[in-house]
């Protein structure tokens, strides 16, 4: 078995049971307990886990939720890096429907828009009220409740709107990310998310790498279920690594 999967069981069983032993560890995977020591230090160094004496602890998972006013003014210009090379991702068809979810990233894809003449989907008031300054674009807002933290509609109504619609590309933003997935810490906003992926023919996500490393309640797309990564150059390198493995592209801005 490759470390990978190995640490991956390890966190799956971390979370099952709210504590894992060295001992017991070493047992289950028929490895020396310095490999599974060594697994749980990288794995710590990671932010996924609490290392103690003889094992390890989940990472606790009741952090504040950064609010969006907060993160619009966080690594701006690595997020407008980003949102430039994301902006190469867009249909070269200019009436093909684009999708963009909330988030300060996938905000400023908003000056690469114009010109566009399909419709601009966005389950975000404050992308859909930006877009309005281009009189070009048609701006389509999904229905919902809008969550006050991130400011993104979400909701049954949210998730079967987007039933419906068959966006050629979608622009996620994300809380958290690793070598298996994309995560965030709200169930409803996780299920818009996981309803764009379903939709869309050609998944991206938007994320600098203060996301990297870090894992939230709720995964909205496993690493398989997203095309390409839009990051930055300090992302770990293991990573990058197991995302292109799972077939993930990633783009570094």
């Amino acid at each position: 078995m490759y470390a990978r999967e190995r640490q991956r069981q390890i966190l799956e069983e971390l979370t099952g049971s709210g504590r894992v032993a060295v001992t017991d560890l070493s047992a289950r995977f028929e490895v020396t307990t310095e490999t599974i020591r060594r697994d749980l230090d990288q794995l710590a160094s990671r932010g996924l886990l609490l290392r103690v004496h003889g094992g390890a602890l989940p990472k606790a998972t009741t952090e504040v939720e950064p609010d969006l006013a907060s993160r619009s003014v966080t690594n701006i210009e690595v997020k407008r890096r980003i949102a430039l090379a994301a902006a190469e991702l867009l249909p070269a068809d200019p009436r093909a429907a684009v999708l963009i979810d909330a988030g300060s990233s996938t905000a400023e894809l908003l000056p690469h828009l114009s010109g566009r003449r399909g419709p601009v989907i966005t389950n975000a008031p404050a992308i859909a009220q930006a877009t309005l300054e281009h009189a070009d674009l048609d701006i389509h807002m999904l229905p919902g409740r809008v969550r006050p933290t991130t400011r993104a509609a979400v909701g049954a109504s949210t998730v079967d709107a987007l039933r419906g619609l068959h966006p050629e590309v979608v622009f996620l933003g994300c809380n958290g990310l690793d070598a298996d997935g994309f995560t965030t810490p709200d169930p409803d906003e996780a299920a818009v998310k996981a309803a764009m992926v379903r939709s869309a023919g050609l998944r991206v996500v938007l994320a600098d790498s203060s996301k990297a490393g870090t894992r939230h309640l709720v995964s909205f797309a496993a690493a398989s279920d997203i095309d390409t990564l839009v990051t930055d150059d300090a992302v770990p390198e293991d990573i990058c690594q197991g995302l292109a493995e799972a077939g993930v592209e990633v783009i570094r801005a």
